[in-house]
């Protein structure tokens, strides 16, 4: 288990905004005074990831909601169970029920994806990364559920780490070339992929902080770890999945990037129940 909190200020408004628009007529059919009761399961085994966005989103609606999670964030749940329960008025529950269930399911679905690739590299010694991949506007909440599931965090953005690609050495005229300006911009975390064991031999003269081995066999992956000799810390990346990922792991790489954590995820199913309370 583990148990995180998000630190980060929550910008709800823009969700809301997306679904409710000019005002949900649907729940006016419910008298404004109404009180009802939820509960929130989940209809398959899943890491429980984003329980502060799904209370961000009724409080928003309803400051004096109560919701009283039965699972903590970050907790290994199995389908059937149920995850919390809330009380309030019932136009604010209604109204919020699927954009907070929406943020739950897919923070969940990230989470419970970067458990798995973290669980099958487990003793080797070596971190498996996000990537930019992110669903549009969703990239700070994607990049804590990875956390979560027990994976790291690659660069957040442009702005906070230079990746050195294969059109940005084109255009710098090389790779010794590229990382020699880059050094004089910023002295952030640099980074130079490669996509052979030529380009490997020239970004290990260069001497950036880290290399990426694109689309690397296993074989190159050993061969580029004897060359490096720690040196440099490696991320092998491209083409890496759960069936493999042990094995490239088992290499000696430092990192492995993998864009599937946060590009290629199935919502987890999740159902919410409400009850109009008597009063």
């Amino acid at each position: 288990m583990i148990s995180m909190s998000y630190s980060k200020p929550i910008d709800i408004q823009a969700f809301l905004t997306e679904d409710i628009g000019r005002g949900d007529i649907t729940a006016a059919i419910i008298p404004a005074t109404k009180s009802a009761s939820a509960k929130v399961i989940t209809r398959e085994a899943m890491l429980c990831c984003g329980q502060e966005w799904f209370n961000a989103v009724f409080r928003t609606l309803q400051a004096d909601i109560v919701i009283h999670w039965q699972v903590t964030e970050g907790q290994w749940v199995q389908a059937g169970e149920l995850l919390c329960t809330l009380s309030g008025l019932a136009r604010p529950l209604l109204t919020g029920e699927r954009t907070a269930l929406n943020l739950l399911q897919t923070l969940s679905a990230t989470a419970t994806q970067a458990y798995q690739y973290a669980e099958a590299v487990a003793g080797t010694g070596c971190k498996v990364l996000d990537t930019r991949k992110t669903i549009p506007g969703l990239r700070d909440a994607q990049k804590y559920a990875v956390l979560c599931g027990g994976c790291f965090n690659h660069r957040v953005g442009l702005y906070d780490g230079i990746l050195i690609k294969e059109n940005h050495i084109m255009a710098a005229g090389g790779i010794a070339a590229a990382v020699a300006i880059a050094r004089q911009l910023s002295d952030v975390t640099l980074e130079v992929e490669v996509e052979s064991m030529d380009e490997l031999r020239q970004a290990i003269a260069a001497q950036p902080d880290r290399i990426m081995l694109d689309n690397f066999t296993v074989p190159q992956l050993l061969t580029a770890v004897d060359l490096v000799a720690g040196a440099i810390a490696l991320e092998a990346s491209g083409n890496i999945s759960l069936a493999n990922i042990r094995e490239i792991a088992e290499t000696g790489v430092d990192y492995i990037s993998i864009g599937a954590l946060t590009k290629n995820i199935q919502a987890v199913d999740l159902s919410m129940r409400i009850d109009l309370v008597d009063v």
